[in-house]
């Protein structure tokens, strides 16, 4: 099992920020400040340089990195060989995702994990992220997957992946010029439904300019993505905000474009999630892993 302090460290290095670290592990900021000073002590080595409010891996930092990647990647294969040999490799496992994550993540990582762990049986709940956070609360999933900033205290979150929402709209001639955020919110607007984490991240964004969505033009809410798309494709004076995720085909294909707005900044992260206090299942904690070294492979 690799040193946990190497887990801290890593994800320092990712979200370049004792404080993210902290609430992506559950523990303080200074539990997180002291595992990284005991490697730097261990190796007598800075593994960060300290600016202001912001920090950046040394050398030393981006050699560590590696290793620790690497024996990530080492004790995953490990993982899965050793789950291998166990007689128990079936069984059932009730997923639940919120929308984006239903149609356009979770759906890439199931014949992967179907080919290599054949006896279990799946089923895939899709609900906006406040359902599949009830349906755990209930008993009736054994692992989710969440976005959006809003969090139960009865769950456990982990981070699987970052994403970004950016604003949409009907593709035109020539590369979008960048709009002003006072623009593209006199723009009839397309938006997620409540309860959303979509539109809970939209939400936050907006407060920083003092806004509520009771001062948009909102022409419509959507309980999925698809239908927001299809909208637009139709609609040349609508805009929509949507996961960069979701959008690959539309752009390739010229039927909807990304529009810069550098005031907007839209990230969220994608989380698996479960009872707080309880242990995942052995076919639950397979995918997790499973999940998580799929991503980290891409990254």
């Amino acid at each position: 099992m690799p040193d946990y302090r190497l887990r801290v460290f890593q994800s320092v290095a990712r979200h370049s920020s004792f404080t993210k670290a902290a609430q992506e592990l559950f523990i303080t900021q200074p539990a997180v400040t002291k595992h990284v000073r005991e490697l730097e002590r261990t190796y007598e080595q800075r593994l960060f340089e300290r600016r202001g409010n912001r920090i950046s891996l040394t050398p030393a930092g981006q050699a560590l990195l590696t290793h620790a990647d690497a024996v990530a990647t080492l004790d995953q294969q490990l993982s899965e060989t050793l789950h291998g040999l166990r007689n128990d490799g079936g069984g059932r496992l009730r997923l639940g995702a919120s929308t984006t994550l239903a149609q356009y993540i979770i759906p890439r990582l199931l014949p992967g994990f179907q080919a290599r762990y054949s006896h279990v049986t799946l089923t895939l709940l899709n609900g906006n992220s406040e359902q599949v956070a009830e349906a755990l609360l209930r008993g009736q999933l054994d692992l989710g997957f969440v976005e959006g900033r809003s969090k139960s205290r009865d769950l456990h979150y982990e981070l699987l992946l970052e994403d970004e929402l950016v604003v949409v709209r009907q593709a035109r001639t020539g590369t979008p010029a960048p709009m002003p955020l006072a623009d593209v919110l006199r723009q009839p607007l397309v938006l997620r439904e409540r309860g959303s984490g979509t539109l809970e991240v939209l939400e936050h964004a907006l407060r920083a300019h003092q806004l509520k969505l009771s001062d948009l033009e909102v022409s419509f809410y959507f309980n999925s993505t698809e239908a927001i798309k299809t909208y637009l494709e139709v609609a040349p004076e609508a805009v929509g905000f949507v996961s960069r995720q979701a959008l690959q085909k539309e752009v390739a294909a010229g039927l909807l474009e990304i529009v810069p707005v550098p005031e907007l900044i839209l990230t969220r992260q994608f989380e698996a999630v479960w009872l707080q206090g309880e242990p995942l299942s052995g076919a639950a904690d397979r995918f997790l892993q499973y999940a998580k070294h799929q991503y980290r492979t891409l990254r």
